[in-house]
C-alpha cells in the first residue's frame, strides 16, 4: 500500500488559502514613569545561564540494515530521556528533536527503525516544492525498483497519534506519512518546508527540525501534481543517528 499525503492539484492555492489574513496592530505606548525619589541598590550579578543539555549516541541494535521485521518493535524509548536524530543525507545534516510524549508509538518505532539501520541508503522518493520530503520507504534503497517507491514499509502497521496541540503549520515539522487508514502507519516519515497546516489533525508530528532546514531546502524536487518528474534524480538518506539525553 502506497503511504502518502493528500496533496491538491492546485497546492499553491490550498496553501495561500491557510494563511492569516494580514492584520494591523497598534503598540500601546509605555506609560509615564513616576516621579518618586528612590534609593539606589547595589547592583547583582546575573543569574548564571542553564547548562547545555548533552546528548549521547545511542548504540545500534545491528550491524548492518534490517529491512523487515515481522511485528512491531518493543519499547526501546526511555521515557525519562530525551531524543534527537540526525539525519545524514547526500546534501548534508538534518538534526530532528523527537516527541516521545506527543507521539510516544512513532518515536519509539522511528528510533528503533534507526537503530537497526534501516534507513540507511534509502532515498527521499517524493520531495514536493513548497511542501514536503518524504523518506522512509525501504524499497527506495533499490534503484531497480524504482516503479514501486512509496510502497513499502517495514512489515507492521500502526496507528495515528493526532495530537490537536501540535499542527503543521511551519517548515521543519516531522511526521508520518500513512495510506488512508489511520492505522497504516509504518516507517515512512516526512518533513514540511512550508506551512502545510491542512494536514493538522489528520496525520502524526513526532518531531521538529532543530538544524539543517537548509539542507531540506536543497534536496531535489523530484514530484509535481502530475507525479514523478523525469530525471529528478532523489537524494540518499545515508545514515541516521539516535542521540539521547543522559
Amino acid at each position: 500500500m502506497r503511504s502518502c499525503l493528500p496533496f491538491a492539484l492546485a497546492l499553491t492555492g490550498l496553501l495561500a488559502s491557510c494563511a492569516p489574513a494580514a492584520t494591523t496592530t497598534t503598540q500601546p505606548a509605555a506609560p509615564s514613569p513616576a516621579r518618586v525619589a528612590t534609593t539606589p541598590t547595589a547592583p547583582t550579578a546575573p543569574a548564571s545561564p542553564a547548562p547545555a543539555q548533552s546528548f549521547t549516541a545511542v548504540a545500534p541494535l545491528s550491524a548492518t540494515p534490517v529491512r523487515t521485521f515481522s511485528a512491531a518493535p518493543a519499547q526501546v524509548t526511555d521515557p525519562a530521556k530525551t531524543y534527537r536524530a540526525v539525519l545524514k543525507t547526500s546534501r548534508g545534516d538534518v538534526t530532528l528533536e523527537l516527541l516521545p510524549k506527543a507521539a510516544p508509538v512513532a518515536v519509539n518505532n522511528f528510533v528503533f527503525l534507526a537503530l537497526n539501520h534501516f534507513y540507511d541508503g534509502t532515498r527521499f522518493h517524493r520531495v514536493i516544492d513548497g511542501f514536503m520530503a518524504q523518506g522512509g520507504d525501504p524499497l527506495s534503497a533499490d534503484t531497480s525498483r524504482q516503479a514501486v517507491w512509496g510502497t513499502g514499509g517495514p512489515g507492521y502497521q500502526f496507528s495515528a497519534e493526532v495530537n490537536s496541540g501540535l499542527r503543521f503549520d511551519r517548515a521543519g515539522v516531522l511526521g508520518m506519512a500513512r495510506a488512508q487508514s489511520l492505522n497504516s502507519q509504518g516507517s515512512q516519515f516526512f518533513i514540511t518546508v512550508a506551512p502545510a497546516d491542512f494536514l493538522s489533525g489528520s496525520y502524526t508530528v513526532f518531531g521538529r527540525v532543530l538544524a539543517g532546514q537548509d539542507v531540506l531546502d536543497k534536496l531535489t524536487r523530484n514530484y509535481n501534481n502530475a507525479g514523478p518528474i523525469a530525471g529528478a534524480a532523489a537524494d540518499t538518506l545515508l545514515s541516521v543517528q539516535i542521540l539521547q539525553s543522559p
